[in-house]
């Protein structure tokens, strides 16, 4: 029944890496928050997908995860759905260039408080009903919080952040909720500002051993086993890159 089903709340999730650990999880006979900031209606198809699947299983909530009283009322309203939380992912993120001397304040704004700030204070928002079921967390991390791409150096900072989080979270919050990282290398290539050629992305294919892209499901099966399947595994961030992050 999904009202006895575990629950799990995935940040951004409308469409790419976000839809697929959406997708994948609820076909692992959980319910699923959709979050989603400006994609309305395919957050609301993917919902509609999975309800006709099986009743009741899907919900979608929008916010703005830059803006702090959204974020604690994504927590509530999430947790309210079916009333309880099982399991946060926080996926959501910001990707573009910013090279260091025409960087912005906003710029600033933009990038840390959607990849830095909004998953600390959402899961701070989140703790009480995680902690009651003794609940999972996953944090997007990226390859290049270790070894920074060029002219990135927000967005690669923010990701070091979250990892930094990832593992300290892992020994504050034990022995009730565990706290893991996935760091994506080539799966999907960047939309929109953070676009990259296809000479860009030769030079990263030419570097990543298994010399192709991986797929969405490769990061969403490695979040389920995460939150599903690894009781045991806390404070680590498994890199799911072809092996890039051997040759960077």
């Amino acid at each position: 029944m999904s009202a006895d089903a575990p629950v799990a709340l995935i940040t951004g999730s409308a469409h790419r890496l976000g839809a697929q650990t959406a997708t994948t999880l609820h076909q692992r006979g959980w319910n699923v928050v959709i979050h989603y900031r400006s994609r309305e209606q395919q957050a609301t198809e993917l919902v509609e997908s999975f309800n006709r699947d099986r009743p009741d299983s899907a919900c979608a909530i929008q916010a703005d995860l830059s803006v702090t009283n959204q974020i604690y009322s994504l927590a509530d309203d999430a947790i309210g759905c079916w009333d309880r939380l099982d399991a946060l992912v926080n996926n959501a993120s910001v990707f573009y260039p910013h090279p260091t001397e025409s960087a912005t304040g906003e710029d600033w704004d933009t990038i840390m408080h959607t990849n830095l700030r909004a998953p600390f204070f959402l899961l701070q928002a989140c703790l009480p009903a995680l902690r009651e079921n003794g609940g999972s967390v996953v944090n997007m991390i990226d390859i290049y919080s270790e070894k920074p791409l060029a002219d990135h150096p927000l967005y690669c900072a923010g990701k070091a952040g979250l990892a930094s989080l990832t593992r300290s979270w892992a020994k504050d919050l034990a022995p009730d909720v565990r706290v893991n990282g996935v760091s994506p290398g080539a799966i999907l290539w960047p939309e929109g500002d953070g676009k990259m050629d296809r000479d860009q992305q030769q030079a990263i294919l030419d570097k990543t051993p298994l010399k192709r892209t991986g797929e969405p499901d490769d990061i969403a099966r490695t979040i389920a086993f995460l939150i599903c399947d690894a009781p045991f595994i806390t404070g680590q961030i498994v890199s799911v890159d072809g092996g890039r992050s051997l040759n960077m």
